[in-house]
C-alpha cells in the first residue's frame, strides 16, 4: 500500500481546500464581518499543513496509485477534507462543537444537503459562501472519481462504463488531469449559466452565486431557511432545469463540446431518466389536480421543482410536501431511491442500476418461457457482462441492508420511527431534508442526539462513495498484501 502516495494527494486537496476559503475571507472582509480573521486561520493552517505533508512525500508524485490505493484514497478523501472544511464554522460564527461542524461539512462535501442550522440568514456572509463552495467542491469530486475511480474498483457495476469516455485501466492517475479538466470546463460553465439565470430573474449576485454552486452540484444548501420558497414563479422552472441538467452524465456534456451529439440523444440512461421524472411529475399534478383547490399553474409549478429537488436529491423546498397527500409523498419518496445518472452529481442508485437490474429480470423471465434460446440482456447497444449483474445486485442488496440496519439504528438513538425513515433515507441517498418529530420547521437537525449525527454521517459517506467502496475496507483481506 503506497501510504506517502495517498496523503500527498491528500495534502494538494488540502491546500486546494485552503485556497478555496480566501474568497470567503475577501466576502467578509468587504461585508464588514468578524469571521474574516476566521477564513485567514483555517486557511492558513490548511496551507501550513498541506505544503509540509508535501515536503515529506516529495518523492511520491502519485503515478503508482493502483486499485487498492485508489479504494484508500476514494474514501480518505470524503473522511478528512470535511475535518478541513469543519474549520470555519468551528472557530468562527456560529462556532459549532466538532460534530455538528463535522456534519454541516460532510453534508456539504456529499452533497447531502441536510443541514444542523437554524436561522441560516444571521450567519455572515463568508460562512453562507463557504457552505456554497464546500457543496460545489463535492459536485466536481465526485464526477471525477466516478469517471475516474469508480469503473477501475469495479464498484457496484460502475465497470460497465470503462468503454465510456475514458480509458483509466491500469494505472489510476495518469490521465486524471485530463479528465478532471475537461469535467471542469462544463462544470464551471454550466455554474455560471446557472449563476447569470438567477440573477436576470431578481436574485442577488451573492445569493445567485451560493445557490449557482448548489444547484449544479445538487447539494440544495440556501442562504434562507426559506430555501426557494421566497422565489416563486419563474426562478423554480431556472432551477428545475439547471438541476436536470446536473442529474445527467457530464461526459455527454464534454462530448458536446467537442461536437459529439447523437450520444447525447442516444444516450439509455438520459431518456430513461427523462422519462420517469415525467411519469411522476405528471402523477402528482393529476392528483393534486383532482384532490385540491389551488390553482392548476400552481399546482404544476409546485409539483415540477419539488419533485426534481428530491428526483436529482439536491434538497431545495419551496412546499411542504407532506401536506400533499400519501400518495404525492410516497412517490417523491422511492423516487429519491432512483437518484440521477452516473457521472453526474447525483447520488442514490441511479439510473443504470435500475436498468440493468430490469433488463435481467425480464431476460430471465424469457429463460424461463424459452429454456432453450440463448439470451443476453442489453442495455442499449451494449451486452451487459454476468459480472456487472453481479456486481448491481451486490450493491442493491447492500444499499437495502444498509438502509434498513441505519432506520434501526437511529430508531435506538430516541428518534421518531418517521423521524428515522426519512433521515437515513435523507443520508444514504444524499437527498436532503427529512421530516418527522424533531426536525425542526426549516429542516434543521440540530435536536437530534450526538449518536444520530454520527450515524447520519456514516450513511452519508457511505452513500456517496456507492457503498462497497467503503466496506471493502472493513475487510481483513483488503489490508493483507
Amino acid at each position: 500500500m503506497q501510504y506517502a502516495s495517498i496523503a500527498r494527494i491528500l495534502a494538494y486537496l488540502t491546500i486546494a481546500m485552503g485556497l478555496a476559503m480566501l474568497p470567503c475571507l475577501v466576502m467578509d472582509g468587504v461585508t464588514g464581518d468578524q469571521s474574516m480573521g476566521v477564513f485567514a486561520k483555517s486557511a492558513g493552517f490548511s496551507l501550513v499543513v498541506g505544503v509540509m505533508v508535501v515536503m515529506a512525500t516529495q518523492n511520491r508524485r502519485g503515478d503508482d496509485i493502483g486499485i487498492r490505493e485508489a479504494f484508500l484514497l476514494t474514501t480518505g478523501t470524503w473522511v478528512v477534507i470535511p475535518m478541513v472544511g469543519a474549520l470555519p464554522l468551528m472557530l468562527g460564527a456560529p462556532q459549532s462543537s466538532f460534530i455538528d461542524a463535522y456534519f454541516e461539512s460532510v453534508s456539504g462535501m456529499t452533497t447531502t444537503g441536510a443541514t444542523i442550522y437554524e436561522n441560516i440568514e444571521s450567519l455572515p456572509s463568508g460562512i453562507l459562501l463557504w457552505r456554497g463552495i464546500l457543496q460545489w467542491l463535492g459536485g466536481l469530486g465526485i464526477v471525477v472519481v466516478a469517471m475516474i475511480f469508480l469503473p477501475v474498483m469495479r464498484v457496484g457495476g460502475m465497470q460497465f462504463f470503462r468503454s465510456e469516455g475514458f480509458d483509466t485501466l491500469g494505472k489510476v492517475m495518469p490521465r486524471a488531469p485530463d479528465i478532471a479538466r475537461s469535467l471542469l470546463d462544463v462544470y464551471i460553465g454550466l455554474t455560471v449559466l446557472c449563476a447569470m439565470a438567477y440573477m436576470l430573474l431578481g436574485m442577488t449576485p451573492f445569493e445567485a452565486t451560493v445557490h449557482s454552486f448548489t444547484t449544479i452540484s445538487t447539494g440544495g444548501f440556501s442562504t434562507a431557511d426559506a430555501s426557494f420558497a421566497a422565489y416563486e414563479g419563474p426562478l423554480e422552472y431556472v432551477a428545475s432545469l439547471f438541476m436536470m441538467l446536473a442529474s445527467l452524465p457530464f461526459i455527454r456534456f464534454v462530448q458536446l463540446t467537442r461536437g459529439q451529439v447523437r450520444p447525447m440523444f442516444r444516450d439509455v440512461q438520459i431518456r430513461a431518466f427523462l422519462r420517469w421524472t415525467a411519469y411522476v411529475i405528471g402523477a402528482i399534478v393529476l392528483y393534486r389536480w383532482y384532490n385540491e383547490t389551488t390553482p392548476f399553474l400552481d399546482i404544476l409549478r409546485e409539483s415540477v421543482f419539488n419533485t426534481i429537488t428530491l428526483f436529482s436529491g439536491t434538497g431545495y423546498a419551496s412546499e411542504d410536501i407532506t401536506t400533499w397527500g400519501g400518495f404525492p409523498f410516497a412517490l417523491i419518496f422511492f423516487s429519491g431511491l432512483v437518484g440521477g445518472c452516473t457521472s453526474s452529481t447525483v447520488c442514490s442508485i441511479k439510473v443504470f442500476r435500475w436498468l440493468i437490474v430490469i433488463e435481467a429480470i425480464k431476460t430471465q423471465i424469457r429463460r424461463i418461457q424459452y429454456p432453450n434460446a440463448v439470451m443476453r440482456p442489453h442495455l442499449g447497444s451494449q451486452t451487459i457482462e454476468q459480472d456487472v449483474i453481479n456486481s448491481v445486485i451486490a450493491f442493491f442488496v447492500l444499499f437495502t441492508l444498509s438502509f434498513g440496519v441505519l432506520i434501526v439504528a437511529l430508531d435506538l438513538t430516541g428518534l421518531h420511527l418517521k423521524t428515522a425513515i426519512t433521515a437515513a433515507w435523507t443520508a444514504i441517498a444524499n437527498i436532503g431534508p427529512a421530516f418527522g418529530p424533531g426536525v425542526s420547521p426549516s429542516g434543521a437537525m440540530n435536536n437530534f442526539p450526538e449518536a444520530a449525527k454520527w450515524l447520519m454521517i456514516f450513511g452519508m459517506l457511505v452513500g456517496r462513495l456507492e457503498i462497497l467502496a467503503v466496506y471493502l475496507l472493513f475487510t481483513r483481506k483488503f489490508w493483507q498484501d
